[in-house]
């Protein structure tokens, strides 16, 4: 394999693997992590790979340890990241807090499984989705992208570090059991043709004079340990300076205001979501690996003369709200496909507003692929 940073070219390859590979193409040169099902393929993959590019790779003593020893990579000018399953996320979840309240880039991905609690390690479930936008306490905003192949597990982590690094911010990437351990073609371009964004970082030789010019926007650029100025890293609500200030309302309307606000004026740029609905009175609305029952439906249905279509929410978070606006002005029935009770479901219907009729599908079995008849019937049986 030599010390290539990129496998380029045609691959069959695991979900779980091409993860990895998207973030080492992305440019990760750290991760830390504990061994946990579905995910460990994850961290296996980058311990082997990472410290032949010159990277580092640490299984920590457990998930809480893991997240840390990554915001403390990342302030070492490093780009970095983490890969878990839902009870690791569930003890991650005030370092990762840490990580939005000061405005740390870094990807964590969670290979979903079946719970709550320890739940089931080898059966897939969607029970995560709402976790990353609100399992951290307080008023914030998250990015999370889902894919729904092995090929987008690889683009979709090199977009999470990207969107990371662009917007300081942790990024999920939400995968699950059936992705992470999927087999599937994987076409990895040129190094060239691979977008990366870099981080931007705080000039080391300006003077501490010029900082309000560079603080004053949307997303200020980040000073690293070690080089050039000193930095004060707090997660109390501080100022843009990183000054602690826990007494002043106003103070801390302004720090969760800027939290949110990076986010919500380029939610645009951000919010991702593929269509083939143009002319269907019924649209599947999925995401993840259950799009991919949504795909074959949707192929199925309109051999029979079914005027059906479908959409796929690419990221979760921000929600593509505007986009369901957008689509149930032109389609009458929304049928939410979920590998849950209706997680989602809840927001698509809030967005639709009354436009469309929108119901739920589950699969016969929680943890189970939606059998395709499963589907038609419901799509026959929502038409009055």
């Amino acid at each position: 394999m030599g010390k290539r940073a990129v496998l380029t070219g045609r691959h069959f390859m695991m979900g779980n693997v091409a993860c990895a590979e998207g973030a080492l193409a992305a440019g990760c040169r750290f991760a830390a992590g504990y061994p946990i099902t579905p995910a460990t393929e994850v961290a296996e993959r980058l311990a082997e790979r990472l410290p032949t590019v010159g990277g580092t790779f640490l299984q920590m003593e457990d998930e809480i340890a893991s997240i840390a020893a990554v915001v403390g990579a990342s302030w070492g000018g490093m780009k970095a990241m983490t890969a878990t399953s839902g009870p690791g996320i569930s003890l991650m979840l005030e370092n990762i807090g840490f990580a939005l309240g000061t405005e740390t880039p870094c990807v964590i991905v969670n290979v979903m499984r079946g719970g709550p609690t320890t739940g089931i390690p080898a059966v897939e479930l969607q029970g995560d989705v709402i976790q990353p936008r609100r399992g951290s306490h307080g008023d914030y905003q998250i990015i999370a992208l889902a894919p729904s192949s092995v090929q987008e597990t690889f683009d979709y982590t090199v977009e999470a570090f990207n969107l990371a690094e662009r917007y300081r911010t942790p990024v999920f990437v939400l995968t699950d059991a059936f992705l992470g351990h999927m087999r599937e073609e994987l076409i990895v371009p040129e190094v060239a043709q691979i977008p990366i964004v870099d981080r931007r970082l705080f000039p080391p030789d300006k003077d501490v004079e010029t900082l309000p010019a560079f603080l004053d926007e949307d997303v200020a650029p980040m000073p690293v340990f070690g080089r050039g100025h000193k930095a004060h890293v707090t997660s109390s609500c501080h100022d843009a300076y990183g000054r602690r200030n826990v007494i002043d309302a106003k103070a801390l309307d302004l720090f969760i205001r800027k939290l949110n606000d990076k986010i919500e004026k380029h939610r645009d740029e951000i919010v991702r979501v593929a269509s083939d609905a143009e002319g269907a009175e019924i649209v599947l609305v999925s995401y993840g690996s259950v799009f991919r029952c949504a795909q074959a439906a949707v192929e199925a249905g309109r051999a029979d003369g079914l005027p059906l279509g479908s959409f796929k929410l690419g990221t979760l978070w921000p929600f593509a709200d505007r986009e369901i606006a957008a689509l149930a002005e032109r389609a009458r029935y929304l049928i939410v496909l979920e590998n849950n009770l209706g997680q989602i479901f809840h927001y698509v219907q809030a967005a639709a507003a009354g436009r469309a009729h929108v119901s739920f599908l589950r699969p016969r079995v929680l943890g189970e692929l939606h059998e395709i008849e499963d589907i038609l019937k419901a799509v026959r049986e929502v038409r009055p």
